[in-house]
């Protein structure tokens, strides 16, 4: 299980998804095989739309946690969730030794209609996170926004309901993906005045190819910098040289957040082990470390 206490420095983390085809899933394998030669505090597996892929999600984190021996975290939904199917999927997580979860709203899958959306069992996150605490010792993460919910009024709303959410018994936050530090150092002297103290996880994506700013960034309501933009019109239509640009933005990014003393950070890998190798071995020293022994 992760630990509830911050030790003080600043733990390095990733998150990978479960790929759609199932003939798939051994890349996934392989591309954790690489990872955790890195030793990271722990891998995170995200969760289709209203639990598309739940059942790869139990597989992958348990191959995390028992094959490759860190420890895993497992993203949890509330829409598409109901009490039964909650109940089933944490079993099944603790059948197979996994012990940390991570828990989110969700969005709204293709499949369901307006009206099953609206009136779903668990509303929030915060709604699931009750019924977790009652199903024995569990380690519960939760999501949040430096940028604000894209369906928040403001900010102040957004750290309230963040709020509440914590006080219902989160150990940890991880942030969406930002390109602006300062954007994160702000939203953190605003937890920390709201009195929201457990440890924040920097949530860090490199742009590797200009295409990642088209869904994903949009959907999370991060906001490009002109330094970033930069790189982009730079170098978008030279695929390697994009690549370089963008991995050494995010070491960038990582190696000021540790000079901050930022409590961990979280690398939206896209499955790409080699990005996330190369920003560990600039900004991490273990890597190295492990390497010669």
């Amino acid at each position: 299980m992760l630990s509830k206490a911050h030790e003080g420095k600043t733990s390095f983390s990733c998150e990978v998804f479960p790929p759609k085809r199932n003939d798939d899933i051994y890349e996934i394998y392989k591309t954790l095989d690489e990872i955790k030669l890195l030793k990271p505090d722990f891998i995170s597996v995200t969760y289709g739309a209203g639990g598309s892929n739940s059942k790869k999600t139990a597989t992958i984190a348990a191959y995390i946690q028992n094959i490759c021996e860190v420890e895993a975290l497992a993203h949890m939904t509330a829409v598409g969730m109901d009490e039964a199917g909650l109940n089933s999927l944490l079993f099944e997580l603790k059948k197979k030794g996994i012990n940390n979860v991570l828990a989110l709203r969700g969005d709204q899958p293709k499949t369901m209609s307006d009206e099953e959306f609206e009136n779903r069992y668990f509303r929030y996150a915060s709604d699931l996170i009750p019924k977790i605490k009652t199903s024995g010792d569990m380690f519960i993460a939760g999501a949040c926004y430096p940028e604000v919910h894209p369906e928040s009024a403001n900010q102040d709303e957004d750290i309230k309901y963040l709020k509440e959410k914590v006080d219902k018994g989160l150990d940890c936050l991880i942030t969406q993906l930002f390109f602006d530090n300062n954007i994160f150092y702000s939203f953190m002297e605003k937890l920390d005045k709201a009195g929201i103290t457990i440890p924040v996880h920097a949530g860090i994506m490199p742009i590797t190819g200009a295409n990642q700013l088209g869904t994903t960034v949009k959907l999370a309501g991060s906001s490009v910098p002109n330094a970033l933009s930069s790189i982009i019109a730079k170098y978008g239509d030279n695929p390697a040289d994009m690549k370089k640009a963008g991995i050494e933005y995010a070491i960038n990014q990582v190696a000021d957040l540790k000079a901050n003393g930022v409590a961990g950070v979280h690398i939206y890998t896209m499955n790409k082990a080699d990005v996330t190798m190369a920003i560990h071995e600039a900004t991490f020293a273990r890597y190295n470390e492990t390497c010669t022994e």
